[in-house]
């Protein structure tokens, strides 16, 4: 019974002393404030701000005398991580806090040097509150605000995923698209280079209306051949051709000399316009001498053409060519005697067959 009483008496000896000393702990009190990422607005009723808002008010009136003598000051943390660089992040979070202080300063009637302020470039988007005040329930609210800043750590931590998520796949929507996008400007690039450098099989290619042309066989002969052609329409031409030539040697003993003019109409078929048949008109002089005797004379005559053009590129064709028909020689005989001509005789000639061939070149100028 003795110890019993001992111990009653220790402790209500020691229970004075040891109340006060729990009454002087004292608990962090947080309370958290949103933003919309990128801004820096503080919209109270948005996401529960207000209800926040509320009990820190609360709080601070229930705290006002010991907040205003300076004994329990109001810790203010500014967070921003949305900006695009760590600068304008950290000028976000000071905007943040400025703008929860400016707010508790006109309702709970408190001033500037009542905060200590810190701004962070981490964590999130929104502003922290937090006042160490003196409670009776210690480890219980310590263990409801731990509750509560794990929460809140953690729902922080869920947006910010979601956020990072939803970034992501945007930028992946964005690259397909980008790379959809360059693949189908190749290929049409590609499409069009191809028509540009390739001969269609089906588009027709008389895309012009005027060319010059020569008869490479001619000019192979030393006989310059030069002419025009006018495409009245993709079916059907106009084209005329002129030779010259006068060649002597052996002292003026020798020669070769002509000029002929070749008016032609001519029709294209198929559906490149490539094949053409035509009718041809020729006429000219002739002055020839590889002997003894020479011919002088006139020649006239026309026929049947038949050709195919093979297109090199877009401004050069070849042009095969082959005319059958009729030609009428009229010329008379002569020979040179000191250095005179002296005739012998007249003489008319028919030729019926090949009257025309030709591998020309054709430049497309219009």
């Amino acid at each position: 019974m003795s110890k019993r009483i001992l111990f009653f008496i220790l402790f209500s000896w020691l229970a004075p002393a040891a109340f006060p000393a729990f009454a002087q702990q004292k608990t962090d009190t947080v309370y958290t404030f949103r933003f919309v990422p990128q801004k820096d607005m503080f919209y109270v009723p948005w996401n529960g701000n207000d209800t926040e808002l509320a009990r820190l008010l609360e709080c601070i009136e229930n705290n006002k005398a010991t907040i205003l003598d300076g004994k329990l000051p109001l810790l203010v943390d500014g967070y921003c991580n949305s900006q695009s660089s760590e600068v304008k992040n950290l000028a976000t979070a000071k905007i943040r806090a400025n703008r929860v202080k400016s707010e508790l300063i006109t309702r709970a009637k408190i001033k500037e040097e009542n905060f200590i302020t810190r701004n962070h470039v981490t964590e999130g988007d929104f502003v922290i509150v937090c006042l160490t005040v003196p409670t009776k329930e210690t480890a219980a609210m310590d263990a409801e605000a731990e509750a509560r800043r794990k929460a809140e750590a953690e729902r922080l931590a869920a947006e910010k995923r979601a956020e990072q998520e939803r970034l992501a796949e945007e930028q992946r929507k964005a690259e397909e698209a980008r790379l959809a996008a360059e693949k189908a400007e190749a290929e049409k690039t590609a499409q069009q280079n191809t028509l540009a450098d390739t001969p269609s099989e089906t588009k027709i290619t008389t895309d012009y209306h005027l060319s010059l042309r020569a008869n490479l066989l001619r000019w192979a002969t030393l006989t310059p051949d030069l002419g025009v052609e006018w495409r009245i329409c993709p079916s059907w031409g106009i084209a005329v051709n002129g030779s010259w030539t006068s060649w002597t040697w052996s002292d003026k003993d020798r020669r070769y000399a002509l000029w002929e003019v070749a008016p032609e109409v001519r029709y294209y078929m198929g559906e490149k316009k490539a094949w053409y048949l035509g009718a041809l008109f020729k006429a000219g002089q002739f002055n020839y001498k590889f002997s003894e005797a020479g011919k002088q004379g006139d020649l006239m005559g026309g026929g049947i053409t038949a050709g195919y053009r093979l297109r090199l590129n877009k401004a050069l064709d070849l042009d095969f060519n082959l005319g059958l028909g009729y030609l009428n020689a009229d010329f008379e005989k002569y020979e040179v005697i000191d250095g005179v001509r002296v005739r012998r005789g007249n003489e008319t000639k028919d030729w019926w067959g090949p009257i025309n061939a030709g591998v020309t070149l054709v430049w497309k100028i219009k």
